[in-house]
């Protein structure tokens, strides 16, 4: 039996924010772009959370909700200088570690540098080594899978700790709503609802055309992931030959001026990620997911390799009007830079 951990770091980027400014401690804080520019909440500290501030949410909003909150301009090049610490910290428990993003992460433990049989003490151990080291918290999800994982992480934020050993599976499946099975966002649980799926142990019993009709290719592996059964493995990083960022949002993004801004801020990552390891890219593509779950690609390859955040953006930005984006609610979004080569040495 696999034992796999998910570790999250809480509210990352203002989480670092408030770290490196003892002015922001303890207030509500998002990072983003202004609201007069029609700025985008990318993270919220959990005193913003309190007043339903989260990310990918108008700045414009967030400060009606929250009118003494904090905007502060993200720093995406200190954020991935502290997400390296981190996964440094998490590559000397095994070298089995698959970051999902700056800030989240699996790893499995099943064998580890420390010999440590228990995942709980693996992961209980992580979290003192990123705080000791970083002056940061992280949540930590221990279970048999990467889907029970992942959901055992997000269950005490923040600074959490949630063990799901095998025999407990069931009695933790059997307490979820719908909402928990992976992939399932408002607009699917809707959808579930709708049928008469409120739990998500009732995808089990549910008439299969019914289910297929509600929810198309999904619906099998919903119907795995509801017996708690998700056989994919911890992938390591392999030698880079692309680059992606992509988000799943919590409720669909409908206006298309907060889904440029996003693609923006991806298209930008991706530019650094490219300019420190002195690479440029041919290839700009960018995914889009609508809400029904069909999921368009658009790519567009350059006349000269190109490592420039404003050519890139650019790019990505004249790729999404070839979607319905706008049109049609949008679930997920993505923006990959591919055919890497070496930038010449100046």
């Amino acid at each position: 039996m696999r034992r796999i951990v998910h570790l999250d770091m809480d509210a990352f980027y203002a989480s670092v924010e408030q770290r490196d400014a003892p002015r922001l401690r303890g207030r509500p804080v998002a990072v983003g772009g202004r609201p007069e520019s029609r700025g985008v909440v990318a993270a919220a500290s959990y005193e913003a959370r309190a007043f339903g501030v989260r990310s990918a949410l108008p700045m414009a909003r967030a400060v009606r909700l929250c009118p003494e909150l904090v905007i502060v301009p993200p720093d995406f090049e200190r954020y991935r200088r502290v997400s390296n610490q981190v996964m440094e910290i998490l590559r000397a428990c095994t070298l089995l570690v698959e970051p999902l993003s700056l800030d989240e992460a699996y790893l499995d433990v099943t064998e580890n540098a420390w010999g440590e049989p228990f995942g709980s003490r693996v992961a209980r151990r992580l979290k003192s080594n990123i705080l000791e080291k970083t002056g940061l918290t992280a949540s930590a999800g221990v279970a048999p899978n990467k889907f029970l994982a992942k959901i055992a992480s997000g269950y005490r934020k923040p600074d959490g700790l949630t063990v799901i050993p095998p025999d407990r599976v069931e009695g933790f499946l059997q307490e979820l709503p719908v909402e928990a099975l992976w992939g399932v966002g408002p607009v699917t649980a809707r959808k579930l609802r709708g049928i008469g799926i409120s739990r998500l142990v009732e995808v089990r019993t549910a008439d299969s055309k019914q289910l297929h009709d509600a929810v198309g290719s999904l619906a099998d592996w919903l119907l795995q992931l509801s017996h708690g059964n998700d056989p994919r493995p911890v992938v390591p990083d392999r030698e880079s030959k692309s680059s992606s960022t992509e988000n799943t949002y919590a409720e669909d993004l409908t206006e298309i001026e907060i889904i440029r801004t996003e693609l923006d801020r991806m298209a930008r990552e991706n530019a650094e990620w490219l300019a420190r390891r002195q690479l440029a890219a041919r290839t700009v593509t960018i995914k889009v997911r609508y809400s029904d779950f069909k999921t368009v690609t658009r790519s567009h390859t350059l006349s000269m390799p190109t490592a420039d955040a404003d050519v890139i953006s650019s790019w990505a930005k004249d790729l999404l009007a070839r979607t319905d984006a706008g049109q049609r609610p949008v679930r997920l979004l993505g923006v990959r830079v591919q055919g890497l080569v070496e930038q010449p040495s100046s």
